[in-house]
């Protein structure tokens, strides 16, 4: 599916197993000329039949329904009619919520509490769902797709690795962390654009998908090997010497955090004993980061298109000519454990 139509509305579909919820959600959803709710869905299976037969431009996916739950429900339609998902759960800080994303949902997001004000969560869930309904999740290899097989020689044995990510990231990361040893050399630190609230979820969850240390980073906490460290939300990630900053700078590139900031801060303090690698996302957030990284004379990693959510803050970097090698996720972490050692 290419962007929504300009003359037609988002057309949403709605699963949820409370019915109050599916309408209350329906009316938020439609109170914008240019969205329209196609159906509603009381579970997972409802929801993949609907999907088959409507084609939605985007759905909003429940978790915890009765007889076929979201996971069903969201593996059954990337399966069968691959089609955006906005997965909302009641507890962000979950971190088995993040396993919809390994299945293929593109994003999370918290559901209203009974005190939210539903006109500023209707723009939010309305701006989620205008950004998704323009992904397309069958994805084609196009021309800037590149593969080298071994890395560039290197005087310098990479010390830290930082990584940027964005809509699909948590899925990448994941495959990215499963596939490092528990006593990975290098410390690792990460930014990813995702809703307020949800990093200590997604950290919980990626400890559960890999063998590393993955926590939420605290200022000043030291760098150490093996440890994965996650920007929180609403402060920027930069790298000191040997610990972890958190900074309250303004907005870079519309993100706090922001993936630039650590990218350029690993290069100030790393240079070339830095690797820095940018995964799927939506935007230019980290290209330039990347670049200076480059310049430093640091490794530089990109996840191709084909394996992408969306293919854009990597684009970037590829178009500045920040990246040293374009791969599939899946040949990421052997490239860094070669890097590393």
């Amino acid at each position: 599916m290419s962007l929504a139509a300009v003359d037609r509305p988002i057309r949403v579909l709605v699963a949820d197993d409370s019915e109050l919820f599916r309408e209350l959600l329906a009316r938020v959803v439609a109170a914008e000329p240019g969205f329209e709710v196609a159906a509603v869905a009381a579970d997972g299976d409802a929801a993949a039949a609907m999907t088959r037969a409507l084609r939605p431009d985007v759905v909003t996916m429940d978790l915890h329904m009765p007889d076929a739950d979201g996971y069903s429900g969201i593996a059954r339609i990337m399966a069968e009619t691959p089609t955006p998902i906005l997965v909302l759960t009641a507890n962000p800080t979950e971190a088995a919520g993040f396993r919809a994303l390994s299945l293929g949902a593109l994003d999370i997001l918290e559901k209203p509490s009974a005190s939210a004000d539903l006109g500023e969560y209707g723009r939010l869930i309305r701006s989620r769902l205008r950004l998704l309904a323009g992904v397309k999740v069958i994805r084609h290899l196009r021309g800037l797709r590149e593969r080298r097989d071994a890395a560039p020689a290197r005087a310098a044995r990479v010390e830290v690795v930082v990584i940027g990510a964005s809509l699909g990231g948590p899925r990448a990361l994941a495959a990215v962390l499963r596939g490092l040893p528990p006593d990975f050399a290098a410390p690792i630190a990460v930014v990813q654009h995702i809703a307020d609230g949800f990093t200590a979820g997604l950290a919980g969850w990626l400890a559960q998908e890999s063998r590393l240390d993955v926590r939420e980073a605290r200022d000043g906490e030291p760098l150490r090997a093996g440890r994965v460290i996650i920007a929180p939300t609403g402060r920027h990630l930069v790298l000191g010497d040997g610990v972890a900053r958190l900074s309250d700078a303004p907005p870079v590139d519309t993100f706090r955090p922001s993936v630039t900031p650590l990218f350029t801060s690993a290069a100030r303090q790393y240079g070339r004993r830095c690797c820095g690698v940018l995964l799927t996302g939506m935007g230019r957030d980290g290209a330039e980061g990347l670049r200076v990284i480059k310049d430093a004379g640091g490794p530089t990693l990109a996840q191709d298109e084909a394996t992408s959510a969306v293919f854009g803050m990597a684009r970037a970097a590829v178009e500045l000519g920040a990246v040293d090698r374009v791969l599939p996720v899946d040949e990421i972490p052997r490239a860094l454990r070669e890097l590393a050692r």
